[in-house]
C-alpha cells in the first residue's frame, strides 16, 4: 500500500522499515497487551532521524505534535481503571512525531484520529458483544498512523 500510494519517494524505504516494526509491535500487543520498549524505541530512532533529515522544516511542528499527543495520553493513562498502559503513551508519541515529519499537522489528526475510531469501534464491540472490557489499543494506534500516512501523502 505504501509503495502504490507514495511512489518511489526518498521516505518509502524508512516507512517500509517502520511498518515491519509495527507488525511486531501489533502482534506482541495482540498477544500479550504489551508494547516492548525495545521495539517502539526501534521505531522512533530507527525511522524518526531519517524522516528528519528528509523534512527538517517539519521537526518543531512535529516534536510539539509528539509532546501534545504523548502528554494527552500520559493523563489518560493517569485515569482510575484500566485505560491506556505507558506503552501506548510512547508509542502514541512517537507515531505522532513520525506522522508529524511525514505530513504535518493533517497527518498527525488524520492518523490519531482514525486510531480513536477504530479504537472506539473495537470498544463498542467489545461492550456489545460481551467479550470483555480490556484491549489492546496498539493496533488501532498503528492502523491509523497508517491511513494518516496514505490519506495526507503529498
Amino acid at each position: 500500500m505504501l509503495a502504490v500510494r507514495l511512489g518511489p519517494a526518498p521516505q518509502l524505504p524508512v516507512l517500509l522499515i517502520a511498518a515491519e516494526v509495527g507488525v511486531l509491535l501489533a502482534l506482541t500487543d495482540l498477544r500479550s497487551l504489551r508494547l516492548p520498549d525495545p521495539l517502539v524505541a526501534t521505531l522512533a530512532f530507527g525511522v524518526g532521524p531519517p524522516l528528519a533529515l528528509l523534512t527538517p522544516y517539519r521537526i518543531v511542528p512535529a516534536l510539539a505534535a509528539a509532546l501534545l499527543t504523548g502528554a494527552g495520553y500520559l493523563a489518560l493513562a493517569l485515569l482510575p481503571g484500566r485505560g491506556l498502559g505507558f506503552g501506548d503513551v510512547k508509542l502514541g508519541a512517537v507515531l505522532a512525531l513520525l506522522l508529524g515529519l511525514l505530513g504535518g499537522w493533517p497527518a498527525v489528526v488524520t492518523g490519531i484520529g482514525s486510531a480513536h475510531l477504530l479504537g472506539g469501534l473495537t470498544a463498542i464491540y467489545l461492550l456489545v458483544t460481551r467479550r470483555g472490557r480490556v484491549f489492546p489499543f496498539g493496533p488501532a494506534l498503528l492502523l491509523g498512523a497508517l491511513t494518516g500516512v496514505l490519506v495526507t501523502a503529498a
